[in-house]
């Protein structure tokens, strides 16, 4: 078993890009790594990374997304900063979790099983990754790798809803008094972005709906108008997106088509389980102050809450504010911290009792 750098095991990995759907060379690099770190390691067929080491009954899956948003960034140390694509959503976190699942004790992993996911396709709807895997493990306990800050706990994200409208109708001269369809279009997203707000009177942020459109097209008239608009809500618990879709259809004339996709339901864990408190304890033995969260996007813990009704929290270094930006970089100290944190949650969790 080799000892691997931590900063130049993550300089690696961002400098092989992997947008969403190109994952397997930095998938091969990552399995490549925790083999040498002495775990089983392979490449799935979902192009997942994959990893695992103990025997013990108390099964924890470690899993972070190992994909990143389109768009450059040239990898680089600056100081205590390694800039590049993924540094914090989510390679960062994700080789966090391999190194401190890497320096886990013998008498802790006589207690673990603990199984790393490096999960594809999360930046997209797809989520290919973590379907994949769903089915396949049991865990007592799971991690999600996601920029939390090392001191940072996060306990559940909003749900999500993709929606397509598209109006077409018959081409008419522009003096006829009657919107066309682009004007439609605009009408309906106007009465849902009033719904909306409507809603989130007196609501702090992450019980708030939030809208936002993402594209808009008019397509050259001939005999036809057509016109498509492409929007997004993120949903709060109180609001999944069977009720969102209810509420969307009511607001929209029959002369509009509307297209469902992307649905992902909201969850919002307990602040005190097993799970919590073992994060609590390792931060606080990094010397940290451990916060709780509660994030306004989506993760992989909104696809595999329904199908692991388990402890279950996000957590990784890295500032989520440079998500997808141009500036996106990590702190080598808070990568070093994560990384300290959660090998003493984990072996803290390996002294708890195993969960019925």
């Amino acid at each position: 078993m080799e000892t691997l750098d931590p900063v130049e095991f993550l300089k690696g990995a961002l400098e092989i890009p992997s947008p969403s759907g190109a994952e397997r060379l930095v998938a091969e690099y990552l399995a490549e790594g925790m083999a040498r770190l002495g775990m089983k390691a392979w490449v799935d067929e979902a192009d997942n990374a994959r990893g695992q080491l103990g025997a013990g009954p108390v099964q924890v899956v470690l899993l972070g997304h190992i994909d990143t948003v389109p768009g450059e960034i040239p990898v680089r140390l600056a100081g205590d900063k390694l800039f590049g694509r993924g540094a914090v959503d989510a390679k960062g976190p994700f080789v966090t979790f391999i190194l401190a699942a890497a320096g886990l004790p013998q008498e802790a992993l006589e207690r673990l099983t603990v199984h790393l996911v490096g999960a594809t396709e999360e930046e997209v709807p797809s989520s290919k990754g973590a379907r994949y895997v769903a089915p396949l493990l049991r865990p007592d306990y799971v991690i999600i790798g996601e920029p939390s800050g090392w001191e940072g706990i996060t306990l559940g994200y909003k749900g999500r809803l993709l929606v397509r409208v598209r109006r077409e109708k018959d081409n008419f001269h522009s003096a006829h008094h009657e919107p066309n369809a682009a004007e439609e279009l605009i009408n309906y997203f106007n009465s849902v972005r009033a719904w909306t707000e409507g809603l989130n009177t007196g609501m702090r942020p992450f019980d708030q709906v939030q809208y936002s459109l993402r594209d808009f097209r008019i397509h050259p008239a001939q005999t036809k108008q057509v016109a498509e608009l492409f929007f997004d809500l993120r949903l709060p618990p109180r609001l999944p997106p069977e009720e969102a879709i209810r509420h969307l259809l009511a607001y929209a004339p029959p002369t509009l088509e509307l297209d469902f996709f992307g649905r992902e339901v909201p969850y919002q864990g307990p602040k005190d389980t097993p799970l919590t408190r073992a994060l609590r304890v390792g931060i606080r033995k990094a010397g940290g102050r451990p916060v709780f969260k509660l994030k306004t996007g989506t993760s992989d813990m909104n696809v595999l809450a329904p199908h692991w009704p388990v402890p279950m929290v996000a957590y990784g270094p890295g500032d989520s504010t440079l998500d997808h930006t141009p500036h996106e970089h990590i702190l080598i100290p808070e990568f070093l911290k994560g990384i300290e944190a959660l090998r003493e949650a984990l072996i803290h969790l390996a002294r708890q009792t195993p969960p019925a």
